[in-house]
């Protein structure tokens, strides 16, 4: 690649970050990891007797774990499929994990596919993992160096591979909100996790990567508070006078932005009274 300074003949070997590197890198995303491990495992389960290699990488392409059979272990952490190992496209060109982040999709480079001609022997299946932020946090990656890998096995991994990365998002989702309640929006795309976070007030406090797309809350980042009903079209019935009240005037607020005059207009009552009830029901401390 002539924008990293790439030739695809070179054959130095994989690059890698140090130990103390990779050692912050792990202790970053620890809780991240110990949610995908299980995932990991049972990926690797189906795929590890035909020789695969189960990768997973931080947002930079830098691997941070991996499975891999016993026999195998030798060979790819000679090809650089092994922790510390730097995949991104500025390091190894075109390839499954850096190809996969930098195009912000599911990738499969096939063999010949790849731009070193050291990885040419290779087939790699990935699929980005978004955060609870939206963004991309990993890369989940299969391996294969089998020479009678055909194409259409590929695609089978590849689907493999892309459903337990929305299985890694949607648990990595669940953690992030362990106090939410989480719902779970259907839609056409079943390509990826649609999870919504609801707070006890019925506030949408978070989304998945795919539920912001769907619903119009922000590709990434903090989402603006809305409440769940307008985004189902419907009203939950109440459950207890105050608890109905308090929901309706924290809907108002959050459909007005905060702003408590507006809130008070479209609840039809007075800015003093709505001051009062705000007290009562302990909102006061909310206000911006």
């Amino acid at each position: 690649m002539l924008k990293h300074g790439l030739d695809p003949a070179e054959r130095r070997a994989p690059e890698r970050v140090d130990a103390r590197d990779l050692a912050l890198r792990r202790a970053g995303m620890e809780q991240f990891m110990q949610v995908a491990a299980p995932k990991l495992d049972q990926l690797f389960g189906l795929l590890g007797q035909s020789g695969c290699a189960v990768l997973l990488t931080d947002a930079e392409g830098v691997v941070l774990d991996q499975r891999c059979g016993e026999g195998d272990a030798d060979i790819f952490q000679s090809w650089g499929l092994w922790q510390g190992a730097d995949w991104s496209e500025a390091a190894e060109g075109t390839n499954g994990i850096g190809t996969c982040i930098a195009e912000d999709r599911r990738v499969i480079i096939h063999r010949e596919e790849h731009f070193l001609a050291r990885n040419t022997a290779m087939s790699c299946m990935d699929a980005p993992i978004y955060g609870a932020d939206g963004k991309i946090v990993a890369a989940l990656d299969v391996s294969s160096a089998r020479s009678d890998q055909t194409e259409g096995f590929n695609r089978l991994i590849a689907a493999t591979v892309s459903q337990t990365a929305r299985q890694i998002e949607a648990d990595n989702f669940r953690a992030a909100f362990p106090r939410a309640r989480i719902v779970f929006a259907d839609h056409d795309d079943s390509e990826v996790a649609m999870l919504l976070a609801v707070d006890a007030d019925d506030i949408v406090i978070g989304a998945t990567r795919g539920a912001r797309k769907a619903f119009g809350l922000g590709a990434s980042g903090p989402i603006t508070a809305v409440p769940a009903s307008d985004i189902f079209g419907r009203e939950d019935g109440p459950r207890g006078f105050e608890r109905a009240e308090r929901a309706a005037v924290i809907r108002a607020l959050a459909r007005a932005g905060g702003n408590v005059s507006a809130a008070a207009r479209a609840l039809g009552i007075g800015r003093a009274t709505l001051y009062r009830r705000m007290k009562r029901l302990g909102l006061g401390e909310n206000i911006a």
